[in-house]
């Protein structure tokens, strides 16, 4: 990996650029016959993700937390990974209009910030931090999210298909963009922890730094959001402990300056 960060480049537009390319690598790949539809919010929702990334990435993140990638009714809608509709519009107070993607399956419209579908996992994950931040500054004063892939997979039937679901086979050339990416921008961020949401963006950060010699990062994972994670009965109070075991729980309060 060749790559240094500027110092005449904002840190928002170097990681916005990043991201784009990302996007454009991960396109041009040849995907199974089981990918009828793919989405790449960061380029349609260009407008609403660009503003979250200027607004909210403005300095360096001791803290990445780790997605794995879009939602259907969360980025997929509004460009903000898992970004629930009322909590981008309401809470983030991000506003405007999104594009469409290329092909759309049509039980999986992108409405933007028009969509009344609530994305669980986006409601319970800002849920938390809402509790515990009370204002967006307040998380984002230490943390940053990123979704490790930026596409999201729609079968046919407008059934999700997760990065983890492909084959391995399939896997090697997308994880290997996206690793690179992914240490792209930890060095970018100067990210000291990286709290996976789930066991897979746990597993891909650890194998990614350790491919691209980054030292002196601790990869530790919280349960996923997901309703689809059925072990977990009630996921805020189980990553509220988790975080506290990892004592950066005072990071997410109003009155914290440092880790």
């Amino acid at each position: 990996m060749s790559f240094t960060p500027s110092n005449e480049i904002s840190l928002s537009d170097q990681l916005l650029a990043i991201e784009l390319q990302l996007s454009t690598q991960m396109k041009a790949l040849q995907y199974n016959q089981h990918v009828a539809y793919i989405y790449d919010p960061v380029e349609y929702a260009y407008n609403l993700h660009s503003q979250f990334t200027r607004k909210f990435c403005q300095s360096a993140k001791k803290i990445l937390f780790l997605g794995m990638n879009p939602g259907p009714w969360g980025m997929s809608q509004t460009g903000v990974p898992f970004g629930e509709v009322k909590v981008v519009r309401d809470w983030m107070r991000i506003s405007g209009e999104v594009g469409h993607p290329i092909k759309e399956h049509p039980s999986r419209p992108v409405l933007g910030l028009a969509c009344h579908r609530s994305e669980i996992s986006g409601r319970k994950f800002w849920g938390l931090f809402q509790e515990l931040c009370k204002e967006p500054q307040h998380f984002f004063r230490h943390a940053f999210v990123y979704n490790y892939c930026p596409l999201a997979f729609l079968s046919s039937s407008g059934k999700n298909i997760t990065p983890a679901e492909f084959k391995a086979d399939e896997r090697k050339l997308m994880n290997q963009i996206c690793d690179e990416a992914l240490c792209k921008i930890i060095t970018l961020l100067q990210v000291q922890m990286i709290i996976g949401l789930g066991k897979f963006a746990e597993k891909r950060a650890s194998l990614a730094i350790k491919e691209y010699q980054l030292d002196n990062i601790q990869v530790v994972s919280i349960p996923h959001p997901s309703p689809r994670n059925f072990m977990v009965k009630d996921w805020s109070q189980e990553a509220t402990l988790q975080l506290i075991r990892l004592q950066v729980i005072d990071c997410f309060t109003p009155s914290s300056n440092s880790i």
